[in-house]
């Protein structure tokens, strides 16, 4: 998403080398520099000696990039039905994360696999709604779009190649294999819309991305590493093992070194690295840490003497670990993944900033840097949990946008949730070995409190409940953290607010509902019912006075107040005030919409009514004494 982003705004940047800069780090860069030996996490000073003539560009304003990932994200959660989808970056907004999405299309598949007709796959079409069916895309449905893995496999009476092509049926008709071939076709299917939304995204948006299609979280994640960038891949079938073919699932999971496998991560890989070796493996050591000296690929593990799900629950179990961890990755490396994709959120689950330090150890340094992130954090949480209201009616919640508060401003910002938790984390460094070298660690700790109520002050700005929010709040919690003057080197702190409460939900499943929204469109939904304006009115009322004579009277009206649900929450007002006349010997209450209907006599009795009971009352005269 870095790279992405500056290559939009200047497209020639795309046939560069090109890296992004935060602090004296390369935190990314594009294929053209790594073909010229520049690399992620390398000194900026190195990657100026490798490649003099790369173009190397500060990425330290997170927000651009932020605001980039929301804007994707909106635009494919607007093509999911099933409204699955689910952040893989940026939605906890840490420094340096991946931007990028898990779709669960399922729906869409079924949907469309129900549509396709055998005879012409060539010239199939892929709905992208139920209910408009000239919404969506031609696509050739006897090959899979973009490549595939494994990239030659015969596949029933098909070939399935880069370009795969889709047998109509098994050659021995066995539910294996027409369960492989339904399979296929899902994926296929897959494969298409991946395409569409990939050249959506770049025509539109701007953007490129890489794809990988599959059933699960962990194999659509590793297999769309496999054709960066700028490409898309679908593990294809069979996914389970039989006597004589083997899982492609776990083919190609096998090659992965364990510590690249999501879900299992450095921390877990090594205490199984150290387990196998029999010893503490050795690391290579910069300015940042690098990759093990040892490398163990997930089938190194998975085939290695007794291992399984016990021994990696007392290898990775303990104090603070999830529950069955050692039977959760063993599954993964058995290629079981059961997560669900999430359903996209109106709201992230918490907001965090953080950065790292090559030394970080002095107060005056730290109260410096607790600034800068606060000011970011606080930034971002405007960006994402504040709305815009443009119905409130003036009155205001929050801030008011556009307009100064005392001039009747109606648009206004209110907050779509409030954080209830603030976190302060640090990562201290350990001391140094007596060999010079400093042993590796991720070990962080942290502090929360209950958010101050001034971090949710809209009528101070940024800067202002910035300054008091480290004063008062984040110094006394890094002081609790770190009591000690001096002595302490930190390489990593991080600011988070967590615990969302959700506030002025427009929907009516939200868990906070707006009130005040409520009482002032309420002028707007009882429009029809509401009687009176602001001026005098002329009603007139009739009345049967008796059988021969009828009068009309005009009665005019006091006038009332104007409506106004916001501020006033009179229960007589806005539900049709009822008006009495002014004669003594009349007790009837009607409304001014009712008197024109009491147009209608009854020729028997005499009786006034509206002309819709007189069907009624006559058959009442027809019945029998």
């Amino acid at each position: 998403m870095h790279l992405t982003i500056f290559e939009k705004e200047d497209p020639k940047l795309r046939y560069l080398p090109l890296a992004v800069q935060q602090k004296q780090i390369i935190v990314t860069c594009n294929y053209e520099a790594r073909q010229h030996g520049l690399y992620k996490l390398q000194r900026v000073t190195e990657a100026r000696q490798k490649c003099p003539e790369a173009i190397i560009v500060l990425g330290e304003d997170l927000n651009r990039f932020r605001n980039a990932s929301k804007q994707n994200y909106n635009f494919l959660r607007s093509i999911a039905w099933s409204n699955k989808v689910e952040k893989l970056g940026f939605d906890e907004v840490r420094a340096g994360s991946k931007a990028g999405v898990f779709i669960d299309v399922t729906d869409m598949v079924d949907y469309n696999i129900e549509m396709i007709t055998l005879d012409t796959l060539d010239s199939s079409f892929f709905h992208l709604s139920r209910h408009d069916p000239t919404l969506g895309f031609d696509f050739d449905g006897r090959r899979v779009a973009g490549h595939t893995v494994p990239a030659s496999r015969n596949h029933a009476e098909g070939t399935v190649s880069g370009n795969a092509s889709l047998s109509s049926g098994s050659t021995d008709g066995s539910s294996v294999n027409r369960g492989q071939d339904n399979l296929y076709m899902r994926l296929m299917l897959g494969s298409h819309l991946a395409r569409h939304l990939r050249h959506r995204l770049e025509e539109h948006q701007g953007y490129t991305s890489t794809v990988g299609i599959s059933t699960t979280k962990l194999i659509s994640k590793l297999v769309g590493n496999v054709n960066k960038p700028k490409g898309q891949t679908t593990l294809l079938p069979p996914y389970a093992s039989s006597d004589s073919v083997e899982s492609n699932v776990i083919s190609f999971l096998d090659g992965h070194d364990i510590c690249k496998v999501p879900g299992i991560g450095f921390k877990m890989a090594q205490k199984i690295r150290d387990h196998m070796l029999g010893h503490p493996a050795g690391l290579d050591v910069g300015v940042v840490y690098g990759d093990t000296k040892k490398n163990l690929t997930v089938k190194d593990v998975r085939l290695f003497p007794s291992m399984g799900a016990e021994l990696l629950e007392r290898l990775l179990g303990g104090p603070g670990s999830p529950n069955g961890i050692g039977a959760k990755v063993w599954g993964i490396i058995n290629g079981v993944d059961d997560s669900e994709v999430s359903k996209a959120r109106e709201v992230p689950h918490q907001i965090s900033i953080e950065d790292s330090y090559i030394r970080l150890d002095t107060m005056t340094a730290a109260e410096k840097e607790l600034r800068i992130l606060s000011r970011s954090l606080l930034s971002q949480v405007h960006e994402d949990l504040l709305c815009v209201d443009d119905d409130s009616n003036g009155a205001f919640v929050g801030r008011a946008t556009g307009e100064d508060e005392g001039q009747g401003a109606r648009s206004t910002r209110q907050w779509l949730a409030c954080p209830r938790t603030l976190r302060l984390t640090t990562r201290p460094r350990p001391p140094l070995n007596l060999d010079g070298t400093r042993s590796r660690t991720f070990n962080r700790i942290s502090r929360s409190c209950d958010m101050p109520s001034l971090v949710l002050d809209l009528t101070k700005t940024i800067e202002e409940v910035s300054e008091r929010l480290v004063r008062e709040t984040l110094i006394p919690m890094f002081r609790k953290l770190h009591p000690e003057k001096s002595g302490w080197n930190l390489s990593l702190m991080n600011l988070c607010v967590t615990n969302m409460s959700l506030t002025a939900a427009s929907s009516k499943d939200g868990a906070g509902r707006d009130i005040s929204k409520m009482f002032r469109r309420q002028e707007h939904v009882l429009k029809d019912w509401n009687v009176g304006d602001d001026h005098k009115a002329d009603l007139t009322i009739s009345r049967q006075k008796d059988s021969d004579k009828s009068d009309q009277q005009a009665v005019d009206t006091e006038p009332r107040a104007s409506t106004n649900y916001g501020a006033d929450l009179d229960g007589a007002n806005g539900f049709g005030k009822l008006l009495k006349t002014d004669k003594e010997d009349d007790d009837t209450w009607q409304s001014d919409d009712a008197a024109s209907d009491l147009d209608h006599r009854c020729t028997i009795c005499g009786l006034s009514m509206p002309v819709f009971a007189m069907a009624a009352h006559e058959r009442f005269h027809n019945l029998p004494d």
